[in-house]
Protein backbone atom coordinates (compact mmCIF):
# COMPACT_ATOMS: atom_id res chain seq x y z
CA UNK A 1 0.00 0.00 0.00
CA UNK A 2 1.34 3.03 -1.14
CA UNK A 3 1.76 5.93 1.14
CA UNK A 4 2.76 9.45 1.44
CA UNK A 5 5.61 11.33 4.53
CA UNK A 6 6.60 14.74 4.41
CA UNK A 7 10.52 15.06 5.64
CA UNK A 8 12.81 17.70 6.19
CA UNK A 9 16.66 17.83 6.95
CA UNK A 10 19.64 20.14 7.09
CA UNK A 11 23.01 19.06 6.12
CA UNK A 12 26.05 20.28 6.40
CA UNK A 13 28.55 21.79 4.52
CA UNK A 14 30.47 18.68 3.97
CA UNK A 15 26.89 17.01 2.04
CA UNK A 16 26.73 20.17 -0.25
CA UNK A 17 27.95 18.40 -2.69
CA UNK A 18 27.01 14.99 -2.52
CA UNK A 19 24.30 13.78 -5.09
CA UNK A 20 21.95 13.16 -2.17
CA UNK A 21 18.36 13.05 -4.10
CA UNK A 22 20.12 11.53 -7.07
CA UNK A 23 20.64 8.94 -5.53
CA UNK A 24 17.27 8.44 -3.39
CA UNK A 25 15.77 8.08 -7.43
CA UNK A 26 18.19 5.58 -8.46
CA UNK A 27 18.15 3.49 -5.64
CA UNK A 28 14.58 3.42 -3.97
CA UNK A 29 11.38 2.76 -5.22
CA UNK A 30 9.98 6.22 -3.83
CA UNK A 31 8.53 9.50 -5.91
CA UNK A 32 10.19 12.79 -4.57
CA UNK A 33 8.58 15.79 -4.59
CA UNK A 34 10.68 18.68 -3.21
CA UNK A 35 8.25 20.95 -1.11
CA UNK A 36 11.34 23.54 -0.43
CA UNK A 37 14.69 23.87 0.27
CA UNK A 38 17.53 26.14 0.29
CA UNK A 39 21.13 25.23 -0.24
CA UNK A 40 24.40 27.59 -0.12
CA UNK A 41 28.29 26.66 0.22
CA UNK A 42 27.81 26.48 3.96
CA UNK A 43 24.77 23.76 3.86
CA UNK A 44 21.03 23.68 3.81
CA UNK A 45 17.65 22.07 4.47
CA UNK A 46 15.51 20.29 2.12
CA UNK A 47 11.46 19.07 2.52
CA UNK A 48 10.36 16.29 0.91
CA UNK A 49 7.27 14.48 0.34
CA UNK A 50 8.73 10.74 -0.33
CA UNK A 51 5.45 8.20 -2.16
CA UNK A 52 6.01 4.79 -1.68
CA UNK A 53 5.49 1.75 0.16
CA UNK A 54 6.23 2.18 3.74
CA UNK A 55 9.38 0.31 4.02
CA UNK A 56 10.56 2.07 1.14
CA UNK A 57 10.08 5.26 2.84
CA UNK A 58 12.03 3.69 6.16
CA UNK A 59 15.30 2.89 3.82
CA UNK A 60 15.39 6.14 2.62
CA UNK A 61 15.17 7.68 5.70
CA UNK A 62 17.75 5.40 6.96
CA UNK A 63 19.78 5.96 4.01
CA UNK A 64 19.68 9.95 4.52
CA UNK A 65 20.64 9.05 8.31
CA UNK A 66 23.47 6.88 7.19
CA UNK A 67 24.71 9.97 5.03
CA UNK A 68 25.03 12.26 8.17
CA UNK A 69 22.03 14.64 7.70
CA UNK A 70 19.84 15.84 10.27
CA UNK A 71 16.06 15.52 10.16
CA UNK A 72 14.40 18.51 11.49
CA UNK A 73 10.43 18.26 11.73
CA UNK A 74 8.27 17.35 8.55
CA UNK A 75 5.95 19.59 7.62
CA UNK A 76 2.57 19.27 9.28
CA UNK A 77 4.07 18.02 12.32
CA UNK A 78 6.89 16.27 14.10
CA UNK A 79 8.99 13.53 12.67
CA UNK A 80 7.90 10.21 13.77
Amino acid sequence: MKTKKNIHFEFSQDLVREPLLYKINRSFDVVVNIRGASVTDLGGFIALELEGEQAEIDRVIQYLHSQGVTFGERLGGPER
